[in-house]
């Protein structure tokens, strides 16, 4: 069992007790001491937002602050990104405008996707009627046709490093699961 789903695990326990029987706090525990040392760090809200939001029964029990905090957070992470790596130059004021623009929609684009990139048709298993699915070829994964050209390239290039992020994040927190146990 992955770190993701002994998160999962741990959101929909009925009692949180941390004894010798019940170990349901452990990776929420590993979660958050996973970046006691660092700062900036998106990985727990990353899983939050997509693990632990997700499971609400109803529509009213998510946290939809989470999802905006995240979106905040992330569009600046954006931006700090996109101007390092000089995609489009801010010479004049029109230029720093279709930047931030941009910059935005790159980080919509990115975020929306990496939350439920799943193809449709299958339902992300990457297989339609005991075969392999025809719309994402047994990928499991959508078409990203929300963005086009320029923006789709970099909207990719951000996934990449959502799923990074939430990768190191897991690998951490489940080191530190593997120390306490």
């Amino acid at each position: 069992m992955g770190f993701a789903d002994r998160y999962i695990h741990s959101l929909s326990a009925s009692n949180l007790k941390d004894d010798e029987r019940h170990h349901q706090t452990e990776p929420l525990m590993a979660s958050a001491f996973a970046v006691a040392n660092l700062t900036g760090d998106l990985g727990p809200l990353l899983h939050r937002v997509k693990f632990a939001d997700s499971t609400a029964r109803s529509a009213f029990e998510g946290n939809a602050g989470n999802l905006a905090q995240l979106l905040r957070l992330w569009t600046a992470e954006v931006t700090k990104r996109g101007r390092a790596r000089r995609w489009v130059p801010e010479n004049t004021a029109w230029d720093a405008d279709a930047a931030q623009k941009l910059y935005r929609a790159v980080a919509e684009h990115s975020l929306a996707y990496w939350l439920d990139g799943k193809c449709d048709s299958c339902g992300g298993t990457g297989v339609e009627q005991a075969r392999a699915c025809r719309c994402c070829g047994g990928t499991g994964k959508a078409e990203l046709t929300m963005a086009a050209g320029f923006v789709r390239e970099h909207t990719l290039d951000m996934v990449s490093e959502l799923h990074n992020i939430a990768d190191n994040h897991a690998a951490r927190a489940a080191s530190k699961l593997r120390r306490s146990g």
